[in-house]
């Protein structure tokens, strides 16, 4: 038995921020000291690099939990399913609810089982917890949901993947500008015909990368706060991407058993534009292909890296025909992939 999509949706903050409103901010180095370069160089460079124009933040009345209900309202509307008759919820996300002047995360009780309360849902037999995976937690979730149709235990999940990254960034470092906010959600149900999920694979590296992406105090050395923000090592998780996630695409691809040449479309993390196209044409060239036009669908020029938000929500997108260039069919092949926090690496391959 396989797992199949019935329902889709997601949650696109209504506030946007462009580069040019980090125009004002003192970006420093990691021990404090300022740059060489002023704000403008700073942000044309990291535009080069990223592709982000602009980014998507939640309003202040809004907490993750609140748009994690939304996206999945949303896909439970797209499944016409009754809520009631969900057997698990898994709520993906790596911070919590946060307040909108940051501060502590609020995790207890879990955003699963706040969701499940905004929802509406009474049956006790729906089981919510939360999954916390970095970027890939989203797809972890999914995994999951496949596992739990193929053992028995459930016939219904709903999988959301939600962050608020806009209250846990440094104003002082320039890698706040690739963080944002959103959500994006699934109904998962069993199969009775050939669609669903038909390979996957997951692996976590711990040697040098575990701390590669990290919480520590602010980079301007006056700022008294107690607050801890993200912070990473950009260069050592590029070169990690690089290295690790084309072969955990591929371990997805041959357990399917589908010739790359039938792949429609990659629905990959949106952290670093430079990046994905770098995995993407590498995963090609491990089957001695160029990587296609138009298989990479990319929403981070506008809505920046909402962490576990994005797989989902660029998913939203294109099966609902709102990306120009991109669609999926009834039969398609797609595959999901992502890294992140961990370091954790997955991906599933997908037919439509």
């Amino acid at each position: 038995m396989k797992a199949k999509i019935t329902g889709v949706g997601s949650y696109i903050p209504d506030v946007v921020r462009t580069n040019e409103e980090f125009m004002g901010h003192h970006f420093l180095n990691n021990d404090g000291t300022s740059f060489g370069s002023d704000n403008a160089t700073i942000i044309k460079k990291f535009v080069a690099i990223t592709g982000i124009e602009e980014r998507r933040y939640i309003s202040d009345d809004l907490f993750t939990s609140d748009i994690a209900a939304s996206a999945a309202l949303k896909a439970i509307e797209d499944a016409k399913t009754d809520p009631e008759t969900i057997d698990f919820i898994i709520v993906a996300h790596n911070y919590g609810d946060v307040k909108p002047d940051g501060g502590s995360s609020d995790m207890v009780p879990s955003l699963a089982t706040r969701v499940k309360k905004k929802l509406g849902i009474r049956n006790p037999k729906c089981v919510a917890y939360d999954v916390l995976f970095g970027c890939p937690g989203w797809i972890l979730g999914l995994t999951q949901a496949d596992s739990f149709i193929k053992s028995g235990l459930a016939k219904k999940v709903l999988v959301i993947g939600a962050e608020a990254l806009s209250r846990v960034v440094d104003p002082h470092d320039r890698d706040s500008m690739i963080y944002s906010d959103g959500a994006g959600a699934v109904i998962v149900e069993p199969s009775t015909d050939e669609r669903g999920i038909i390979g996957q694979s997951t692996a976590t590296f711990t040697e040098e990368e575990a701390f590669f992406i990290f919480n520590q105090k602010s980079y301007n050395v006056n700022v008294e706060s107690k607050t801890q923000y993200i912070k990473m090592y950009g260069r050592r998780i590029y070169n990690f991407a690089l290295s690790k996630v084309p072969e955990g695409m591929k371990a997805a691809l041959d357990q399917s058993g589908v010739d790359i040449k039938d792949l429609k479309k990659i629905f990959i993390h949106q952290a670093n534009e430079k990046m994905d196209e770098a995995i993407v044409t590498r995963f090609y060239k491990l089957y001695g292909m160029e990587m296609p036009q138009h298989i990479m669908p990319m929403i981070i020029h506008k809505l920046g890296n909402s962490s576990v938000a994005t797989v989902p929500t660029v998913m939203d997108l294109v099966m609902k025909g709102k990306m120009k260039d991109h669609k999926v069919e009834r039969g398609d092949v797609v595959m999901f992939a992502s890294v992140g926090a961990g370091m954790n690496i997955n991906a599933i391959v997908y037919k439509n």
